[in-house]
């Protein structure tokens, strides 16, 4: 079995280069942090595998809302993030979706229609 983390990303918002990479960031830490309490045995075999990231795009913020609940219903390791508004974006403004590690099947059944960044 192996295993990958998607980061989502809105390719609503204006983002900055600099700015989407940190988000990816944080959602990827975010994530990975979840998967590290909840889901140890996945967060172990793909630390052990390489860590392999994948950034994939949503149109906006109701397409990410509906992969973080979707991942939620699925029992996925998942973290939203919320920006907090000190530069680009207007506080409370959710811009990226961390979603495992977890077996790539179980990733690709929730994400595997979506296109990359």
């Amino acid at each position: 079995m192996h295993y990958k983390q998607v980061i989502l990303v809105r390719e609503d918002l204006a983002m900055s280069k600099g700015k989407t990479c940190a988000q990816v960031a944080h959602a990827s830490l975010g994530s990975a942090e979840i998967a590290m309490e909840k889901c140890k045995s996945w967060y172990n075999a793909w630390k052990k595998e390489g860590q392999k990231k994948v950034v994939l795009k949503v149109k906006d913020e109701e397409e990410m809302r509906y992969y973080y609940e979707m991942a939620k219903k699925d029992m996925l390791p998942c973290y939203l993030v919320i920006d907090a508004g000190l530069t680009e974006l207007p506080p409370h403004t959710p811009t990226a979706l961390g979603i495992g590690p977890a077996p790539n099947e179980k990733i690709d059944r929730l994400t595997g229609k979506l296109k990359l960044l």
